[in-house]
């Protein structure tokens, strides 16, 4: 089970100004822990003293130079420019912070009506690229904790399997996605959204009941985190993946499968946002 507390002290440094008006820039990671101790103060002051959206540009730079000091540059560099343009948009337009937080691959990017699919909601949507698991893992620090998020949404794991990384790996990316978001925000509520069964990828349908069921079983046995169940309804009576529900390549939803996404999402955020909390009232 994972644990509720208070996340660290030193984890992130905070702006009082910025955290009195629940800015989600007032939260920003800890300097990588192996950084030299000079180096260590160089990135303190600068999180003190330099505008968030050059940070970004230059934390940015020193995260690549570590990793390949350490032999583990990431693979998720490919999305750097992403991820600066949401630190530059927010630092411009601060987004609320307790609001609901959509992040994940294009099925989630391409969805730009999400905020009127719950007009209820504060909604955020963060998808980028064709992010994977490992990305979310990542990049949590960037993509979800600033944010202070009441509810997260996350959609994963597709081109995880097209990368041919096994469920296993996919579960131990999301094990590492969720501990660090609930180590910083303890009450965050996290829904996964299964891997669908996508028309074009049905050769990946066994590894995609199996990544689902990993994740599934992981969500059962970990407060503050709830397993969201499209594979079943996306399916035809036959077990094959309903072609009907997506785009022309087979692969991201149309209006008809993203229902089946508003359906399961809604009463989630219903429950854990209702109305008498709603940062909107």
């Amino acid at each position: 089970m994972l644990r509720f507390g208070q996340a660290r002290k030193d984890e992130y440094f905070v702006s009082e100004a910025a955290a009195a008006n629940g800015h989600p820039e007032a939260f920003w990671p800890e300097p990588p822990r192996h950084a030299g101790e000079n180096v260590m103060k160089i990135i303190k002051e600068l999180y003190r003293s330099v505008p968030i959206y050059f940070l970004a540009l230059v934390l940015a730079s020193f995260g690549t130079a570590i990793g390949a000091q350490t032999g583990n540059v990431a693979h998720t560099n490919r999305w750097e420019s992403d991820l600066t343009a949401f630190e530059i948009s927010d630092h411009t337009n601060p987004p609320p912070s307790n609001a609901v937080l959509f992040t994940g691959a294009s099925n989630i990017r391409l969805w730009k009506n999400i905020d009127k699919a719950f007009p209820a909601h504060k909604v955020i949507n963060r998808g980028f690229g064709g992010a994977e698991m490992s990305d979310l893992a990542e990049f949590a620090g960037r993509i979800v904790i600033p944010y202070r998020p009441k509810i997260l949404i996350i959609y994963a794991g597709d081109n995880d399997l097209v990368d041919h990384k096994t469920p296993e790996q996919i579960l131990a990316d999301f094990k590492s996605f969720t501990q660090q978001v609930h180590t910083a925000l303890p009450k965050t509520i996290i829904g996964c959204i299964a891997v669908k069964p996508s028309p074009s990828r049905g050769r990946l349908l066994a590894q995609i009941k199996a990544t689902d069921a990993l994740l599934q079983s992981y969500c059962r046995t970990n407060a503050n985190t709830i397993y969201i169940d499209d594979f079943t309804p996306m399916l035809s009576a036959s077990g094959a993946p309903r072609p009907e529900l997506f785009g022309k390549d087979g692969l991201h939803l149309n209006e008809q499968g993203r229902a089946i996404w508003i359906s399961l999402i809604g009463p989630i955020l219903d429950r854990y946002d209702p109305p008498l909390t709603r940062t909107s009232l």
